[in-house]
């Protein structure tokens, strides 16, 4: 039996559908990544699984009972808030504690549940300050032990990381990360975030206009998206999408001369003379040296981060990025010939937006 099954849920407001027939099955365990521009229903996905919003129609089950109709205190279900929302006249052992003390749980089984939460969230030394006394990623930590000392069946988080700086976003994901593999507990995560989904999730359901554009693992909505909407969305330098025309010995990218050839049996399922929109990641190219289909790339500008180097310029009149090691000599406005590695590309419809398959995998 699934942990959670999302059953068709739609969402209304007015004329407005928010959500438009959501349907997803977690396995006990999963850590499911809801990921989105704002705007795309993933938070009011999640309130309703917590049941803070009720749905216009279908049904949410977990552990194979419906939670429609259940108050949110009955549903075995703990979340955490994009804000802290800790009280601020309580100390951090109270503030983790006291939805136990509402419940009544006996004094000695809430302090030992307080204190194996702060053990796990490495915030013993902190159990006797108060809020103002503590940094955000401190804050974020403890919102996230009022959560686990509810040891419920299922963790909610609501884009829990947006209000920490880069260097704590980076702890606290390592932080969860580990977490989630001692304990092994269901969780939905809500994020706009891609490293986040890409670093945390099991499972990844990217969300687009109230609909699921694609569900499936890191690797999949990575090496493989199902879109152009999934394409451009999950990675960092996106993917590149340049115009070609499919042609008898391959695919022409348009504005130039340069054929990218495609083996025979790929070449007969593609229609000769459509426009189609061709995917590179920028990490497939290397230096002309490393081997590859020679492609040259007028160089714009050139930035280096650190661990690797980052040319921006275009091919044919259209924009090209990629990202090569640090060492790669490169001049802003100079053609560079770069070596692109042909068996990671991707072929979309330009009218559907929908993968062409160019792999029999």
């Amino acid at each position: 039996m699934s942990a959670l099954v999302v059953d068709t849920i739609r969402k209304s407001f007015g004329d407005v559908e928010t959500l438009k027939g959501i349907d997803i099955s977690l396995e006990s365990g999963e850590f499911l990544v809801l990921l989105g521009a704002s705007g795309c229903g993933k938070s009011t996905l999640l309130n309703i699984i917590a049941g803070l919003a009720e749905p216009t129609g279908g049904d949410i089950r977990l552990n194979g009972r419906s939670l429609i109709g259940v108050h949110p205190k009955d549903r075995d279900i703990a979340m955490v808030f994009q804000s802290y929302a800790l009280y601020p006249n309580l100390t951090v052992r109270r503030n983790i504690g006291f939805g136990l003390e509402m419940r009544k749980v006996p004094a000695a089984e809430r302090e030992k549940a307080v204190l194996e939460a702060a053990r796990l969230l490495q915030i013993e030394p902190l159990l006797d300050r108060r809020p103002s006394q503590l940094s955000g990623g401190q804050r974020q930590r403890v919102a996230i032990g009022r959560a686990l000392v509810r040891n419920p069946q299922l963790f909610l988080f609501d884009e829990p990381l947006s209000n920490l700086d880069a260097k704590l976003r980076m702890e606290m994901r390592t932080e969860l990360k580990r977490l989630h593999q001692m304990m092994k507990t269901t969780v939905v995560y809500v994020t706009h975030d891609q490293i986040e989904a890409m670093t945390l999730a099991t499972r990844i359901a990217v969300m687009r206009n109230g609909q699921i554009e694609q569900l499936g693992t890191p690797e999949e909505i990575y090496n493989r998206p199902a879109t152009l909407y999934v394409a451009t969305f999950v990675g960092a330098p996106p993917m590149n999408l340049l115009d070609v025309t499919a042609t008898a010995e391959g695919l022409l990218i348009a504005g130039s001369d340069r054929v990218i050839p495609l083996p025979p049996p790929l070449l007969a399922a593609v229609p000769h003379g459509k426009t189609l929109k061709l995917g590179i990641r920028p990490e497939c190219f290397r230096a002309e040296s490393s081997g590859g289909l020679p492609l040259t790339l007028r160089c714009e500008v050139v930035e280096l981060t650190g661990p690797e180097l980052i040319l921006s310029g275009n091919v044919g009149g259209q924009r090209l990025v990629a990202t090569l090691s640090p060492r790669t000599r490169a001049v802003a406005g100079s053609d560079v010939t770069l070596a692109l590695d042909t068996e990671a590309l991707h072929l979309f419809d330009a009218e559907t937006g929908k993968r062409i398959d160019l792999r029999a995998d």
